[in-house]
């Protein structure tokens, strides 16, 4: 059977098709049509690092991309024809891709790529992880609803001396400082972040420090609370216990430590390949499995929340202000290309179909050292 062949039957079992585009059929939103026939030598043999440089190159396209994933996510079909990344898999083994070394690298890459992009993106406060969306009606309070739940989670009270590990632009130590008049020390890779979060901070007792977590090791401070908010998935498997003594060492001993992080269903030991190229060098998603041995003799496990189920919403809607903005970015700066809009494209909505599949999740985990009889009820 040809590549083209085994592709048709592939996504059938999906009941997804590819469509002549010249046919006058539109077919299913999540169906395909495709405008190289290179694409299924380039699918079949480079599996999602194929597909998704194929889209980027216009080799193909769809009219709903999320739903596209998620469709073929929900029943696992990427698994059937995907050839694993070798060379990812072997790097990951030999070398700690997530080292000191490495770890301003997504910052350059991702979070450099430009404070306008996510400005034009994201809600009012900037918040670039999962909104919590119970009793919301738009992106501004699902994130303000996510950031309440974390600081209710924490019990902040006045005066509290805060870390914020993977503090982006200051997004919960504004909220904590404005809502809780506590004390926030933030920690980040990003010079673009640290640069802008200042700014919107400035009213604030808020301190932003350019440094990798590790670095949290030589803190003579302790910190009352701790929190980190879509930063773990940048840690590395080599590294979660590492990140776990770091935190452990600062934090209080009647502290409360919560880590709110993207995680999978497996344990895996590196990164999908077209997100590792494109979007976030060298990161890795975790398990609670590795999650759970990480914390061992450092912390018990209080609570354990999935919000998984919101990040598809969320996803959809930094989709729809990145199209509706699109033409003030591309006027605005030569770097956002069509490629790059392609890219930027994929990148959302293929995460929304993951997550609407229920193949990624988001947990909200609750630790301490000792023990905390109110936050187990």
């Amino acid at each position: 059977m040809s590549f083209k062949g085994k592709m048709c039957k592939l996504l059938a079992k999906a009941d997804i098709s590819i469509i002549d585009k010249n046919s006058g059929s539109s077919g299913q939103s999540c169906d395909i049509w495709i405008n190289n026939e290179k694409f299924y030598n380039r699918v079949i043999l480079n599996g999602s690092l194929g597909l998704g440089e194929a889209y980027i190159d216009n080799w193909w396209d769809c009219t709903e991309l999320d739903n596209f994933f998620y469709k073929l996510l929900k029943i696992n079909l990427k698994n059937r024809f995907k050839i694993p990344n070798i060379l990812l898999i072997l790097k990951s083994k030999l070398f700690n891709l997530q080292s000191t070394a490495r770890a301003f690298k997504v910052g350059k890459c991702h979070y450099d790529v430009g404070n306008d992009l996510y400005k034009h993106m994201l809600d009012k406060r900037l918040v670039y992880t999962c909104g919590y969306w119970e009793n919301a009606h738009n992106l501004d309070e699902a994130q303000e609803a996510k950031l309440e739940l974390i600081c209710q989670k924490l019990d902040l009270k006045p005066n509290m001396n805060i870390l914020d590990i993977g503090c982006g632009w200051g997004s919960f130590a504004k909220y904590a400082a404005e809502k809780y008049n506590v004390k926030v020390t933030g920690l980040t890779v990003s010079k673009e972040q640290i640069n802008l979060g200042r700014q919107l901070c400035k009213d604030y007792d808020v301190k932003f420090l350019l440094t990798d977590y590790r670095n949290l090791l030589k803190f003579s401070d302790s910190f009352d609370r701790i929190v980190s908010i879509g930063m773990f998935e940048h840690v590395g498997v080599k590294n979660y216990h590492k990140f776990m003594e770091a935190a452990n060492k600062c934090l209080a001993p009647d502290g409360i430590f919560l880590l709110h992080t993207i995680g999978r269903n497996v344990s895996v030991n590196s990164g999908e390949p077209f997100l590792d190229k494109y979007i976030f060098p060298n990161g890795m998603l975790p398990s609670l499995q590795q999650i759970s041995k990480s914390i061992e003799g450092l912390f018990i496990t209080e609570n354990i929340q999935n919000i998984g189920i919101h990040y598809d919403k969320t996803l959809m809607s930094w989709y729809s202000n990145f199209e509706k903005n699109w033409h003030k970015l591309r006027v605005n700066n030569p770097k956002y290309d069509e490629r790059f809009y392609r890219l930027w494209k994929y990148y959302l909505l293929s995460s929304a179909g993951a997550f609407r599949s229920r193949h990624l999740q988001v947990w909200q985990i609750v630790f301490t050292k000792l023990g905390n009889q109110k936050i187990c009820n």
